[in-house]
């Protein structure tokens, strides 16, 4: 047995047993601990709970319940899983199957679930698109279940003020469908992924190609609404701003459940400029990519370019390739000009160039141009049949030549592997890294994601390629950040650390989380400490709370 202690408020109290056989009660300064033989719920516990009076007197239609089925496209079995990434299952834990799957139509019906869940002791995970990279939206090995948002996405716009409300079911495509069906100039500053969840992205920092012009999707939220342990509904006002401040980056998972967002649109030109400029990977390549590294972060904050190194099969003989994939906010009279002044090695023409509108540079960073824009509200644009593991870096010296000698070597031993570098800079920062939970702003040059990919579910397979990416890391090691050695959360990485369960201390957490978040990880804790002192809201990889 152990001794733990639950501080609610100023209360301190300690129950001298393992936290697995306790439920702990609280209501204002009232405080109990109660000991008791811990089991599963079953599903019809749990719709018990939720039909019963006290959890169901503010609605009149029945909570719409989904239940695992053995043949479902997202829980099979998980020997045999096709959900969105599966690959890290046999890596870093072994999943339990939810106790049952919500797809709540109301906020009403939300609550219900967080206070059900409370009440018998299940965890809860939050998916609105299902692209954590580590699962941890939809897996758990705690008994849980899963309140899926797909139905919680309303969109409204404001073009008049240039902002948003987004519920955080919707994906970004619905996001951007939307504004493109109803404004030319507008955009919003996000990722290019359509099928991904907008409540995820935003609460992590999110990526994008105007992000060196109008920041990261988190900095553009400027107001929010979440729900609390207790079922309770905040907004900017009354969360206070140190809780703002943290899902703003910080990974709103483990605070509560963001319901919805309020954003600033971006205003864009009519017409904006896009091309690929792509090459095999060898001296020159090698020199091209290492000049790209120098002049990246500091380009025009309109001009965005990203290098990608893949392979690809050229008959029975792999080939490493580079690949500069460009968006400029501009025509391309102004581009090429601003080219030859800055990146004149890369030798662009005006025939190499298209101009298309904001939306259409999204299909073509999704190598989706002349498609129609309603391909845009498909949920399901995942890695199809594929399993992967992803890793992350920042680089703030420029990487030597020679590393691009022996990252070609090695990419010649992996069918699918993939390294993609987004540059910073710009507005990204200007922005203090205290400003938010995201960190890395000032004095990085580009972000480096690590990706391999692989299609047969067996472990000595996955085993393999995991070993890959894990070695590439390694080797990367004296090129990128230190103290800490930087990732990003929107590429979640479990081989960094997790947590332990309700108790885990936060100076056990501390390795991951400044990986993450630098010293913003002491004050995100200490706003957990606030919000969610019973460390009700968690996963594998969540904020413990800090007092």
């Amino acid at each position: 047995m152990e001794l733990i202690n639950i501080t609610i408020g100023y209360k301190t109290e300690q129950c001298d047993f393992a936290s697995d056989e306790a439920s702990f009660q609280h209501n204002a300064d009232e405080f109990q601990c109660v000991k008791s033989v811990y089991s599963t719920p079953t599903r019809e516990q749990f719709q018990n709970c939720l039909s019963t009076k006290q959890f169901n007197s503010t609605f009149q239609n029945p909570i719409n319940l989904t239940t695992h089925k053995p043949d479902s496209r997202v829980y099979t079995d998980f020997s045999e899983s096709s959900s969105p990434n599966s690959s890290f299952l046999n890596l870093n834990f072994t999943s339990l199957k939810p106790i049952l799957i919500v797809k709540p139509k109301t906020e009403s019906e939300i609550k219900q679930s967080i206070l059900c869940s409370r009440k018998l002791g299940v965890q809860v995970r939050t998916m609105s698109g299902g692209h954590d990279y580590e699962g941890l939206s939809y897996l758990s090995q705690s008994p849980f279940i899963i309140v899926d948002l797909v139905n919680i996405r309303s969109i409204n716009l404001n073009l008049t003020d240039d902002n948003a409300w987004i519920q955080s079911g919707a994906t970004l495509g619905e996001l951007y469908y939307k504004i493109a069906k109803t404004s030319k100039i507008h955009a919003f500053a996000a990722g290019i992924c359509p099928s991904v969840g907008v409540g995820g992205h935003i609460s992590g920092g999110g990526f994008g190609t105007i992000m060196r012009k109008h920041g990261l999707a988190s900095d553009n939220v400027v107001d929010a609404r979440l729900m609390d342990v207790n079922g309770k509904i905040l907004d900017r006002k009354t969360m206070g701003e140190d809780l703002f401040w943290a899902l703003r980056g910080g990974g709103a998972a483990s605070f509560g459940v963001v319901l919805s967002w309020k954003v600033k649109l971006a205003r864009v030109p009519e017409k904006v400029t896009c091309f690929i400029s792509q090459h095999t990977m060898g001296p020159s390549m090698n020199k091209l990519v290492h000049r790209w590294q120098s002049i990246g972060s500091e380009l025009d904050e309109d001009l965005f370019i990203r290098v990608i190194i893949d392979n690809s099969l050229e008959g029975n003989q792999r080939r490493v390739k580079s690949t500069f994939q460009t968006l400029f906010l501009g025509g391309i009279d102004r581009l090429i000009p601003l080219m030859n002044q800055k990146f004149p090695e890369l030798g662009l023409r005006s025939q190499d160039c298209s101009e298309m509108s904001w939306i259409e540079s999204i299909m073509f960073f999704n190598w989706r141009s002349g498609q129609p824009l309603e391909i845009l509200l498909n949920r399901d644009l995942r890695f199809e049949d594929q399993y992967f593991k992803a890793k992350s870096d920042y680089v703030q010296k420029p990487v030597p030549e020679n590393v691009f000698e022996e990252v070609t070597k090695r990419f010649l031993e992996q069918d699918t592997p993939l390294m993609i570098f987004e540059p910073l800079g710009g507005k990204i920062s200007k922005i203090p890294e205290t400003e938010s939970p995201y960190p890395h702003r000032r004095g990085n040059l580009y972000n480096i994601q690590y990706m391999v990919k692989w299609k047969v579910n067996e472990v000595e397979e996955m085993n393999k390629h995991v070993r890959w990416v894990r070695s590439l890391h390694d080797y990367m090691t004296p090129y990128v950040s230190k103290s800490p050695r930087g990732a990003y959360l929107n590429y979640r990485d479990l081989d960094l650390g997790s947590t332990k369960g309700i108790n885990t201390s936060f100076e056990d957490a501390r390795k991951w989380g400044e990986t993450y978040f630098k010293g913003n990880f002491k004050r995100l804790g200490l706003v957990k400490g606030k919000i969610d002192p019973t460390n009700f809201f968690r996963n594998e990889q969540s904020i413990p709370p800090l007092f």
